[in-house]
Order: C-alpha cells, then sequence, then structure tokens
C-alpha cells in the first residue's frame, strides 16, 4: 500500500526526527538524495549547466546543498534567489565553496533557465498555498519551454500538497524528488499531472507511518490479498449472484457492458433485469433474465443499477429498497433520493455510488471544474452527504468510505484511452460483482478501479479502445494481480 500524508503529520514527523539529530543532519539527508536523482536525470554531471530556483524555505536550501554536490562533480551551478534576503545562509554558503554561483539579474535568470540542462524547483516548500508569486512565473514558464529536464524539490511549487489543487501557475516538472513521505497533491489530479515522475528519498520518518494517511494507493499485492477466490465446495450462489437493472430501449448497450463487466468480476452468476433481455443474451447466453423486477427476480447479494435507466425510477427505488449491498450508477445517480440512499447507509447496508465528475458536480449544486479541481473535498462531501462509499470517476479516480472519513483510496492504473462511451458501465458491472462476492463497498470499488485500469492499459497499447475490449481484458488483468502474488 503506498501512502500519502497531510503537510502537517509530515512536519510533526520532522520535528520529532530533528529533535533526535545533530542540527542540518535531515536536511544533509535530503540533499544527498536528491543530488543523487539530479546526477541519474543528468548521466554526465561533468561539464552539466544546471540552475537552481532558490526561494526563502527549506526547499530552497536543500536546492543549494544539492547544488553545492553536483558544483564538487564539475557541474556549472547557478543559483536564482527569489527571495534574496532570505535565502537558506548555510546553503548559501555550501554553494560558493564548491564553485557554484548566484545570478542577480532577473532578464538574465530567465535566459539561463531556458539553456540550461536541469533546472532544480527549490522556490516554495510543501507549506504553500495558492500559484507562484509573480517573480516565480516567468522562470516557471521558462524552464517549461526550455532545454534542461525540471526536477522538484518535495512537491512542485504552485501545488497544494495537501489537496491536489493547482490554484494559479505552477511549476511543471519531468522529476520530482519527496523526501520521508508522499503527499496526497503527489498522487491526485490536477496536481499529479505537474510532479511528473516521482522518486521517493526515505529521510529516517519511520514515526509517519504510525499515523493516519490522507489517501492511499493500493499496488498489485493488496489487490491480490483482495480478490475473491472460490473454495473447493463452493458453488454459484456461494461465490455471490449480482443482480443487474440497467438498461432501456434507447440504451440496451448499457445493459450488455454492465453486464459483460459483472461476468467478468468474480460472481457465481449475473441476474439481469430490465428491458434489453434480448440484446444481453444475445451476447452473454449464461445470463439469468428476468422480466419480473427486481424484487422478484431471484436471489443475489448485490445489485448494479443505473447504467443506461432513462428516467425508470421506479426500478432503482424498488432496488434501494434491498437489503443488500447496491451499487448506483449513471442515471441511477439522478434518480436516487438522497433519504433512500443515506437511510441505507444509516442501517448499515453497503452502497457504492460512481459518478463521473459532472454527475457529481449535479449531486453537489456546483460547477463541473470545482468538482475536477478539489477532487479529494469532492468526494468527501458526496460520502458525508448520502452517507455511501463513493468512487469519483476521473483522470484520477478516488474512493472515499461513507461518511467521508478515513483515508481515500487514489486508483493508480488506467489510461486516457478509457475516456470512452460505454467504459463506466463496465467498471459497474465489475464492482457490483466484487460486492456480491463479499468485498466491502470501498474494496469492490478500489479493486474495480484498478483491474479496470489495467484492462484499459492492456486493451489500449497506445490505441483507441472501445468499451467491449476492455470488458475483454478484465480477466488478463486479473491474472497479472494473482501472479504478482505468486
Amino acid at each position: 500500500m503506498r501512502t500519502a500524508y497531510s503537510v502537517e503529520t509530515v512536519r510533526a514527523a520532522e520535528r520529532e526526527l530533528m529533535a533526535r539529530l545533530p542540527e542540518g543532519a535531515l536536511m544533509q539527508r535530503a540533499a544527498a538524495g536528491l543530488a543523487a536523482a539530479c546526477a541519474d536525470v543528468l548521466g554526465r554531471v561533468y561539464g552539466s549547466r544546471v540552475v537552481l530556483l532558490v526561494g526563502s524555505g527549506d526547499n530552497g536550501g536543500d536546492a543549494l546543498y544539492a547544488g553545492a554536490r553536483l558544483a564538487r562533480r564539475g557541474a556549472g551551478v547557478r543559483a536564482v534567489l527569489l527571495t534574496p534576503g532570505r535565502a537558506h545562509a548555510g546553503g548559501l554558503a555550501a554553494l560558493r565553496r564548491a564553485g557554484g554561483s548566484v545570478v542577480s539579474d532577473a532578464g538574465g535568470a530567465v535566459e539561463l533557465v531556458e539553456q540550461a540542462d536541469l533546472v532544480v524547483d527549490g522556490i516554495v516548500g510543501i507549506g504553500g498555498k495558492g500559484g507562484l508569486r509573480e517573480n516565480g512565473v516567468p522562470l516557471a514558464e521558462a524552464a517549461r519551454r526550455g532545454r534542461g529536464v525540471v526536477v522538484a524539490v518535495d512537491l512542485p511549487s504552485g501545488v497544494d500538497a495537501d489537496t491536489g489543487e493547482v490554484r494559479g501557475a505552477a511549476v511543471r516538472a519531468d522529476v520530482t524528488v519527496t523526501f520521508g513521505a508522499y503527499k496526497p497533491g503527489l498522487l491526485i489530479d490536477p496536481a499529479r499531472e505537474y510532479a511528473g515522475v516521482v522518486r521517493f528519498v526515505g529521510i529516517g520518518l519511520e514515526t509517519v507511518g504510525a499515523r493516519a494517511p490522507e489517501v492511499e494507493a493500493l499496488q498489485h499485492a493488496d489487490v491480490a490479498r483482495l480478490l475473491p477466490v472460490p473454495a473447493a465446495e463452493s458453488d454459484k450462489y456461494r461465490r455471490g449472484v449480482v443482480g443487474v437493472a440497467a438498461g432501456s430501449a434507447r440504451y440496451p448497450g448499457a445493459a450488455v457492458l454492465a453486464v459483460g463487466g459483472a461476468l467478468r468480476g468474480g460472481a457465481g452468476a449475473v441476474r439481469y433485469v430490465g428491458p434489453a433481455g434480448g440484446a444481453v443474451l444475445a451476447r452473454y447466453p449464461e445470463t439469468l433474465v428476468s422480466e419480473r423486477g427486481p424484487a422478484r427476480a431471484g436471489r443475489v447479494q448485490a445489485w448494479v443499477v443505473g447504467p443506461g435507466a432513462g428516467d425508470d425510477a421506479a426500478t432503482v427505488g424498488e432496488v434501494l429498497a434491498a437489503d443488500v449491498p447496491v451499487l448506483i450508477d449513471a442515471d441511477g445517480l439522478r434518480l436516487a433520493e438522497v433519504g433512500a440512499v443515506r437511510g441505507r447507509g444509516l442501517r448499515g447496508v453497503p452502497t457504492l455510488m460512481t459518478p463521473h465528475a459532472g454527475e457529481a458536480a449535479a449531486l453537489l449544486g456546483v460547477e463541473r471544474e470545482e468538482v475536477e479541481s478539489g477532487r479529494l473535498a469532492a468526494v468527501r462531501e458526496l460520502a458525508a452527504r448520502y452517507e455511501a462509499a463513493v468512487l469519483l470517476k476521473g483522470s484520477t479516480t478516488v474512493v472515499a468510505e461513507a461518511g467521508g472519513g478515513g483515508a481515500v483510496r487514489v486508483n493508480p492504473t488506467g489510461t486516457p484511452w478509457l475516456a470512452t462511451a460505454g467504459s463506466g458501465d463496465v467498471l459497474s458491472g465489475l464492482g457490483g460483482s466484487l460486492l456480491a462476492a463479499g468485498l466491502s463497498a470501498v474494496d469492490a470499488g478500489s479493486v474495480a478501479a484498478y483491474l479496470h485500469g489495467l484492462a484499459g492499459r492492456f486493451a489500449a497499447e497506445g490505441a483507441p479502445v472501445a468499451a467491449e475490449d476492455v470488458a475483454g481484458r478484465i480477466v488478463e488483468a486479473w491474472r497479472s494481480v494473482v501472479g504478482a502474488r505468486g
């Protein structure tokens, strides 16, 4: 499990560690790791041109000490001080002793950045809020259009470490070297897009692991432990039966895709209820089709409701009245009454909602841009308002537990090619099947997103895909995860 911690938590762990170390030792550890990463990026340090963008905080000190190490290896290192009177004195002295120099001309600094082989962003630390200040913007723009690799110290300057929000101009890094613990902004868009490749450097913050993370991301081994595995005595009912109430005369394909995802999700059987039974059977003859409505369809351990449902509020209400886990997607989100969903949560009956940003915005009564720019806040607010687990789809898919507390799960898999019609229907069926197999709402959502993202990668291989292609690669994704378990 990859975990990310709030700035307050990281700062507390740093204070505890610094109290046990000689003065300046922690910064030297960080600078050593930063210098090593920069050397790896450069390949050949001797003769390279390195420009340090130095602010007033510890990140600026890290950059200066790392620059001194590079200068001692023969790099030409120049530091641009954005707040000259507040630059880290010890780091500045170390750089000068090593042969580095300071640039005072703002216009010349932009040209140096554009021509550098490596630009080190040490402008703002993890406590920074809002975008870059005015004097930092031309340097960030120069770094972006320049020829050199941009390496950010701990976090790209101008992004919010705690939320992943970007409220103004920010540095776009090719590599971010982060120290001691991951920060939520490194894992969540839009900030994640600015971080580039994230390289972790341990500096001894072991105590941070004893604290509660803000964000966590499953890895192969975590998913492998959660996947349902049938026992020798299992039959289709013991493995779980998932009901799918989806599709309409206008959107029969949504039902087919949701069933396709469900059949590959580990449950023993899939029951389909709705007007697209003929289309479902033509594609998946193993489906158990009923025309009698959810309440009389037969035994299920979980329901999926909403994909392609149109305005069928009666079916959505009937499914929400069931005392089994329910996944609500697409039209079902619009048709589900807040009180009905919240009542399920207060009764302890699991519910998983799976909106995309536009649907989440409609449910919250805000603009879509607000959801996309503040994904953590949006998913927590929805989970609290509905007392349901929420999987917010998007460039970074995030999953919050009912009530909005605890760590938010961030999905690390996927590809932009998954942004295609019907892909969400496949995800819904897969998640519902995992619910029927016995996973909790948060685990079902997280595992479904992980497998769905892997399947999307396998199906795309750098080219466009259709939703059915993604469904067809879920089993391959499952095998790849189980194979990692050994």
